[in-house]
């Protein structure tokens, strides 16, 4: 299923086969939260712009449109014309961000939906079946993610209560699985790592979720309020205590900057909502580093955003020009500039495997974070 072609040092050069491809890794995910890209980008652009993986969120998609509606419909593949693999989140990271709107108990967690109010019970079997009627290629286990520093006590309980959920999911994707009307009976389990930044709860975490032999595993709970020092250290201290021969997914991380780091430490797996989000707001990321096109320097410039990138923007269209549909707030502008990002990371990403398979990743990563390290001079 999975297999390391490569190694350079800890950084690791491989591919996952599922039921809907092979992935080459390591990979960067892109974020379609509710089934699309923010920014107006249709699935034959990110075919265009080598996505190899989309993610979507099982929370949001079970508030709207209803994951019963989504397999009425063929799931997730069929309903968004995708037939390359899709990871879901399994809605955990909500039982952080919505806070204030649900309580936690043995269960599950109590929610009020952000759409309309109305009260949602999910817990590890619950979000197990929805991501089940999704019908994606690879599903992650329902947990809680503490807030970075919060009380020891208080994570420790909580990742206690996650290692039983992670039992809870992993039997019952099992029955989901062997049922007759289930979409995908191929469907991957991701157990996940928590702990905030709290070293020995986060080893001996990874030491027990590591037994029950998983598919895949992620780190979780970083990217959150902690430093990068801390994130490194984090991914160093828990990687040698997942299995080798299984794919490490980092969540929610990050900047190219992290995303190089934690390659270098053994990471296959990254998503993150930058590239979209930047490049709604005309952020756009380049090998000079990160750019502000709203910049009055750009008001004449008849250069790409990135000369040599060949993103469908920058074949085509002005650093002026693409200042000018963003400053008159034009869908065009912030289409163009997310499809550039999203082509950084994932060309950056087959820059990373080339690397790794000569051998000279370390080299790779000092050339590029250097150039990046220019900030927006160009």
């Amino acid at each position: 299923m999975y297999k390391i072609w490569k190694r350079d040092g800890s950084a690791k050069r491989g591919e996952l086969r599922t039921v809907h491809g092979v992935i080459q890794t390591p990979v960067f995910m892109n974020v379609g939260t509710v089934a699309a890209i923010k920014g107006a980008v249709s699935t034959e652009d990110l075919e265009g712009i080598g996505t190899q993986v989309q993610l979507s969120n099982t929370y949001h998609l079970h508030v709207r449109p209803g994951d019963q509606v989504v397999k009425k419909m063929g799931g997730l593949h069929r309903f968004m014309s995708w037939d390359r693999p899709i990871l879901t989140d399994s809605g955990g990271f909500q039982v952080f961000s919505l806070a204030g709107l649900r309580r936690i108990k043995e269960e599950g967690v109590y929610f009020r939906s952000h759409v309309d109010g109305r009260k949602i019970f999910m817990g590890p079997e619950e979000s197990m079946q929805i991501q089940s009627n999704l019908s994606s290629t690879i599903a992650m286990a329902f947990d809680e993610c503490a807030p970075s520093k919060a009380d020891r006590a208080y994570v420790q309980a909580s990742v206690e209560r996650t290692t039983r959920w992670l039992v809870r999911c992993k039997k019952e994707m099992e029955r989901l699985n062997s049922l007759e009307d289930t979409i995908n009976k191929k469907q991957l389990l991701f157990g996940i790592n928590q702990g905030a930044v709290y070293e020995e709860i986060r080893v001996e975490h990874a030491k027990r979720i590591a037994e029950l032999d998983l598919p895949g595993y992620a780190i979780g709970g970083l990217a959150v309020g902690e430093s990068h020092e801390e994130m490194y250290q984090i991914i160093e201290a828990v990687m040698p205590h997942l299995p080798l021969a299984k794919p490490t997914y980092l969540m929610g991380v990050g900047t190219p900057a992290n995303i190089l780091e934690a390659v270098e430490r053994g990471v296959d797996f990254f998503d993150c909502v930058y590239p979209s989000r930047n490049g709604r707001h005309g952020h756009v990321y380049t090998n000079q580093g990160k750019r502000n096109l709203f910049n009055a320097r750009y008001e004449l410039d008849e250069r790409p955003i990135e000369e040599d990138c060949q993103c469908p923007a920058c074949r085509r269209y002005s650093r002026a020009y693409i200042r000018h549909l963003l400053k008159a707030k034009e869908m065009l502008g912030m289409r163009l500039c997310v499809l550039h990002n999203l082509y950084f990371y994932n060309h950056m990403m087959e820059e990373i495997r080339n690397a790794i398979e000569e051998g000279k990743y370390q080299e790779y990563k000092r050339q590029k974070l250097s150039g990046m390290e220019a900030g927006d001079s160009l």
